[in-house]
């Protein structure tokens, strides 16, 4: 009876181990983390520094704060993702040259200017890009009320994706970042 006891509760610990492991790889931020409109992963737009990097699961990296705008990013993955903090919050996700993380609808860098319209279908702005000769600005607006200040932005070349970003105005509209 005390071997079986035991074993059970070895196989108790065993699983809550496991269950505990697999919790804390869901919640760190990595390549198939989702951008959504107001964040990535589990890090959302308004949270501070620390609390987006207890969100992510890794040390978030950057510049020295030392003005009202500024960049921090995951210390090792995923590259190529960066957040705009702003009065201390962060306000903005930024996606490049990563074509693993993608929207919940399956967006994502490489993706052509129809393939974005068709995912949102009547929620996209077309604007000439500042920059890119021929290439845009495909603006995802929400429908829904309780999310109309925050807006996803799809750079392209005027055929296809080459970076995008998530989070709020009028940040997420800023061209030239923290500039």
């Amino acid at each position: 009876m005390k071997a079986k006891l035991l074993t059970l509760a070895f196989l108790t610990l065993a699983v809550s181990s496991l269950t505990v492991s697999t919790v804390l790889a869901q919640a760190k931020l990595t390549n198939q983390s989702k951008l959504f409109i107001n964040g990535v992963g589990r890090v959302r737009v308004g949270m501070t520094v620390s609390q987006a990097a207890k969100a992510a699961g890794t040390k978030l990296v950057g510049d020295a704060p030392n003005n009202n705008c500024y960049y921090v990013k995951p210390q090792n993955q995923p590259k190529n993702l960066s957040f705009m903090v702003t009065k201390g919050r962060i306000s903005r996700v930024d996606v490049r040259q990563n074509t693993q993380i993608t929207t919940p609808k399956g967006a994502k860098i490489g993706d052509t200017e129809a393939q974005i319209k068709s995912l949102y279908p009547g929620q996209i702005k077309v604007t000439p890009h500042k920059y890119v000769q021929d290439g845009h600005y495909l603006t995802f607006i929400p429908k829904d009320s309780a999310n109309q200040n925050y807006r996803v932005v799809f750079e392209t070349d005027g055929k296809r994706v080459t970076q995008f970003r998530s989070g709020k105005l009028p940040e997420v509209e800023f061209v030239e970042g923290c500039s």
